[in-house]
């Protein structure tokens, strides 16, 4: 049976498949910034009440550094100036078998369409190329979990209080399709090579990277 690939690994490979065949075992921690985002979000279409919200926070993340209630503040302030639906469901398990990928939407509304909740700030205008992709495996998921014909989705920018709405491109397909590959390829076991403008700064793995990695076979 292959094994599907999440739709947080497609991402990855699109940004670079050697990064993520470093980090493809290893254990990813929620981050608080997204604690507080996605907790905020799950009250998105009602009346917000910050602290039941905060408690909230407080059970999930129970040593919430100190920053995190300011950013929760932030949060509540931004998000009260803007008008949110309320989904019909969260949470929702989605697979394309087509594809062979797999992940989570955080909403889905009435009308068919659905949102993921982002932690970062939003762009000037539009949203970010990688939240274009992201969309582009949940439309893709959707219409074969729920057997529709879902044009595209939300995506929430939490902390700064807007929604907007990405329709894929071919141009957005075209980006999916090439990362689903390179992710497949790492999984089979193959060592991707270097992209030619590997986002290469701040990378844990950078050391490792250049000097090469190496197949457990190389070892004996």
């Amino acid at each position: 049976m292959e094994q599907y690939i999440p739709v947080s690994g497609v991402v990855a490979c699109h940004i670079c498949p050697r990064r993520y065949y470093f980090e493809r075992s290893l254990e990813h921690p929620e981050s608080p910034r997204y604690t507080v985002c996605k907790q905020v979000s799950t009250h998105l279409g009602e009346l917000l009440d910050p602290e039941r919200i905060w408690q909230e926070v407080l059970c999930i993340l129970p040593d919430a550094p100190p920053e995190t209630r300011e950013l929760f503040d932030e949060c509540i302030s931004a998000c009260r100036e803007t008008a949110w639906q309320r989904p019909v469901q969260s949470d929702l398990s989605v697979e394309s078998d087509i594809h062979g990928i797999r992940g989570r939407v955080d909403k889905v509304f009435e009308d068919g369409t659905f949102a993921i909740t982002r932690s970062s700030t939003a762009p000037g205008a539009g949203v970010y190329g990688t939240d274009r992709l992201r969309i582009a495996c949940y439309v893709a998921c959707l219409n074969e979990t729920l057997g529709g014909d879902v044009a595209g989705g939300y995506v929430e920018y939490v902390a700064s209080g807007i929604c907007r709405f990405v329709e894929p491109q071919p141009r957005d397909r075209r980006a999916m399709v090439r990362a689903i590959r390179a992710a497949k390829r790492v999984v089979a076991g193959e060592i991707p090579k270097r992209p030619l403008r590997a986002p290469c700064e701040g990378c844990p793995h950078l050391e490792r990277c250049t000097a090469g990695p190496r197949r457990l076979s190389d070892l004996f």
